[in-house]
């Protein structure tokens, strides 16, 4: 059968198609491809419907380098972190990768140590090997102003997810960790707890500072006071958990609840009181945060605290695809107590 001129333009079989194959088949410029691509505003609607289709149809895939080579910039999102909870950097990054989903842009991770003294410089060299277009903050390197004010110097977008307002409303998600630990006093004094406990996060991190002060300011508005003895500090680890229940548990006379400032510490509680033959709840209530898939893993399942972290990736990543400069609202997710079978009244 004789070939078309439409064959003739087609790319050859086993060869990937490129942006001139597509202007030829489209009988459009290169140019007007290239603003397809690019979400430019600047073309007819019928013939972005007919360029798309197109491109479907022989598979063609733009290249993120020639992009980010013609534009001067990646099209790349990097996502920074210093957090040892494995399932909430897992669950940002699923938001991330939701709001990314046909815009062109791909996510790139960098875990760092925020103690070392040079981490800052570290973060600087990625940004700019990368060329990126923006980054994430994760707490606990989004409280650090140091680095927003070097990601300012670089000319590098951001945006940063803490537990209050610390940037201007188009940088910032807020998650407001001390109403969902106040909402964890309320519903344990709710139950006749006075005898309560809590185990909190580094001290170095916003978020433990937020759950704490929201935590034992409900207390007190009900007229609880938290001894010092009965506030200790651990790690957002399991391992941590367990040391701190021991301190808890093994005392002359122990709390009837304990809130954990993450689910991982709640664990645990649950290693301890199993080992020592305390019954949760009967003899102990816990309640975690995060509300993380191993709250209701456990047994008996754990009341905790559910932010929606994904949708709070999601949140940050979109926040840096938005280039209109509007004002924008504070973004905002809002945190909320899952009750399960960890609490009841003490006995």
């Amino acid at each position: 059968m004789p070939r078309t001129k439409e064959d003739d333009a087609r790319p050859v079989r086993g060869k990937a198609a490129t942006i001139n194959d597509i202007a030829r088949l489209a009988g459009v410029s290169k140019k007007t491809v290239s603003r397809i691509i690019n979400r430019s505003p600047l073309v007819r609607a019928d013939t972005r419907d007919k360029v798309e289709t197109l491109m479907r149809e022989v598979g063609y895939v733009p290249d993120p380098m020639a992009r980010g080579l013609a534009f001067r910039r990646s099209f790349l999102i990097g996502m920074i972190y210093d957090n040892p909870t494995a399932q909430y950097i897992v669950d940002i990054q699923y938001g991330a990768l939701d709001a990314l989903r046909d815009s062109g842009f791909e996510l790139v991770v960098h875990p760092c140590d925020s103690r070392s003294p040079n981490y800052v410089d570290g973060v600087r060299r990625f940004v700019q090997q990368q060329k990126l277009h923006g980054v994430m903050l994760v707490p606990r390197v989004s409280e650090d102003q140091a680095l927003a004010d070097m990601l300012d110097d670089v000319g590098c977008r951001y945006a940063r997810i803490a537990a209050v307002a610390l940037d201007a409303p188009d940088r910032i998600v807020v998650t407001h960790d001390r109403d969902g630990a106040a909402e964890v006093a309320d519903y344990l004094q709710s139950l006749g707890h006075r005898e309560v406990a809590m185990i909190t996060g580094p001290a170095a991190y916003r978020s433990a500072i937020e759950r704490t002060h929201g935590f034992v300011g409900a207390l007190q508005r009900r007229g609880i006071e938290l001894p010092p003895s009965r506030l200790v500090e651990a790690g957002y680890t399991f391992e941590s958990g367990v040391a701190a229940a021991e301190k808890l548990l093994g005392a002359k006379k122990r709390p009837t609840a304990i809130f954990c400032g993450n689910d991982e510490m709640a664990a645990g509680v649950y290693r301890v009181a199993l080992r020592t033959g305390i019954q949760i709840p009967k003899q102990l209530s816990v309640v975690g945060y995060d509300d993380s898939p191993l709250a209701s893993r456990l047994w008996p399942p754990l009341t905790s605290v559910r932010r929606d972290t994904r949708d709070t990736g999601r949140m940050a990543a979109a926040m840096l695809l938005q280039t209109d400069g509007a004002p924008r609202p504070l973004s905002s997710v809002r945190p909320h107590l899952v009750i399960r079978d960890s609490c009841q009244p003490p006995a």
